[in-house]
């Protein structure tokens, strides 16, 4: 599958959740292509499909009043949270009702990005992301309409791992996160990192995803 790829650097996430829909009705329509978003959030906490609000650590309106936007939204998961130094991307791709499909490609080309590093990474099945040890790398979370993909994945490149101390993230209280920079011991260079993600999701996505087949949503 082809797909092109916009850079939209530091964008405030009610802002680029509106784009991210526009580029999915056009998607939908056949205008365009699809399309892989890349881009930074400030900070923000953000509930999925799954969320109750229990794995909130502070009434809704303390994140507010400490520099956290707060939404909720129409992807797969529970809360997670974006900010600096965080690579999202948003996959908006045809993949017809092959959810689990997309989620397996997404980590695969997280996995590659990870080898190129020297790191050691792992999926779980059940929990859709990118693990080292008992700490996710990458988060996961998507939703699907009308047979095209939106939302997407989170990559802890030089992200501030205090911030996710104000949530469970996941809902995993048991389970932590990390960033490469953590992992390597060093801060990784953010336009590199996106090139090698583009390179990942090129070689991953080659064949597509056939969009004949029971849907599957992710947890």
């Amino acid at each position: 599958m082809e797909f092109r790829v916009e850079d939209l650097g530091l964008v405030p996430y009610a802002e680029a959740w509106e784009y991210q829909k526009q580029v999915h009705r056009r998607v939908v329509s056949g205008e365009l292509e699809p399309t892989l978003l890349l881009l930074e959030h400030p900070r923000v906490i953000t509930l999925g499909r799954k969320a109750t609000g229990e794995n909130l650590l502070f009434p809704e309106a303390w994140y507010r009043e400490n520099g956290f936007d707060l939404f909720r939204v129409e992807r797969g998961g529970d809360v997670t949270y974006h900010g600096p130094g965080q690579l999202v991307g948003y996959p908006i791709f045809p993949v017809g009702r092959r959810v689990r499909d997309l989620l397996r490609k997404i980590e695969a080309a997280i996995m590659r990005v990870a080898a190129g590093y020297g790191i050691e990474t792992y999926p779980t099945p059940g929990y859709a992301g990118v693990w080292v040890g008992n700490e996710k790398l990458c988060a996961i979370g998507v939703a699907v309409k009308e047979g095209v993909s939106f939302h997407g994945f989170a990559l802890n490149v030089n992200t501030r791992l205090a911030d996710f101390s104000v949530i469970i993230p996941c809902g995993l209280a048991d389970k932590g996160v990390t960033s490469l920079e953590k992992l390597l011991g060093r801060p990784l260079d953010m336009q590199e990192v996106k090139a090698r993600v583009v390179e990942a999701f090129r070689e991953v996505f080659r064949e597509g995803i056939e969009p004949q087949a029971e849907v599957t949503w992710t947890r």
